[in-house]
């Protein structure tokens, strides 16, 4: 009892972002909802045999993930979050790591210094939460494209889900959120089109299944409204807005 109670000390002196289950039941106090988050990605369950890379890992929640659905190699990077201008640190990605007794690799390296000179190649590769923080998007998504070998993952946040042709919406100062980090966000079309235009033979929305439905315009509104209350921006701004996520193929 006395290390497990010494082991929930030591974890309640991190700030987590991410919700990891840990040994005895014991989950860290996260304040993203990862579990939900990782229905939404649709990591495959089965990766035996796979190297997989996750850019912007944090506290390495689906790092974890893909070493627990069987992974051969996984490599964890970070830079911002782990000694950059965020809030947070890579002692959490540590003590998960350590608790975890986890094979899993790390590399401090910024999103955009990655390549295959830097990293090597990948067959899944995990982009998740980080585009939208890119000043320059279609640069960003070259760089997770010229490291991945099969499967791209991408979850991020998007906008303009009314309009069918390509289109993308730049966030000036701290607009969206209140944080001065968040820049760009493509509605499906552009997204799609990037992709496909950086060699990806397949491009699939997987979250949400039906985003007709889910992003509908009265669900939307509805949002939005609760968007004013959490300080996410303006009615006019949010309306339109959502987050998804997208399954990229060679």
């Amino acid at each position: 009892m006395g290390g497990q109670e010494d082991l929930i000390k030591r974890m309640k002196e991190i700030d987590w972002f991410h919700s990891i289950p840990l040994k005895g039941g014991i989950v860290t106090p996260g304040r993203d909802d990862s579990m939900s988050k990782l229905k939404q990605v649709c990591l495959p369950e089965d990766l035996s045999g796979k190297s997989v890379l996750d850019i912007g890992a944090w506290d390495g929640f689906f790092s974890f993930q893909a070493e627990r659905n069987g992974a051969e190699r996984i490599l964890a990077t970070d830079h911002y979050c782990w000694s950059g201008p965020g809030w947070g640190t890579n002692e959490g990605f540590k003590f998960a790591h350590e608790v975890l007794d986890s094979k899993v690799e790390d590399l401090e390296i910024d999103a955009m210094d990655i390549s295959p000179e830097t990293v090597g190649e990948f067959d899944v590769v995990m982009f998740l939460g980080v585009l939208y923080h890119l000043q320059d998007p279609m640069a960003g998504l070259r760089v997770a494209a010229s490291v991945c070998k099969e499967l791209l993952i991408i979850e991020t946040l998007m906008d303009d889900l009314h309009r069918w042709k390509p289109s993308m919406v730049y966030f000036p100062s701290d607009s969206y959120n209140k944080d001065s980090t968040n820049y760009w966000a493509p509605n499906v079309a552009a997204m799609k089109g990037m992709l496909h235009d950086l060699g990806f033979s397949r491009v699939e929305v997987v979250f949400p299944k039906n985003r007709f439905i889910r992003y509908s315009l009265p669900v939307r509104i509805l949002s939005s409204i609760k968007g004013l209350f959490e300080g996410r921006g303006s009615f006019r701004q949010t309306v339109h807005q959502g987050r998804m996520s997208f399954h990229a193929y060679r």
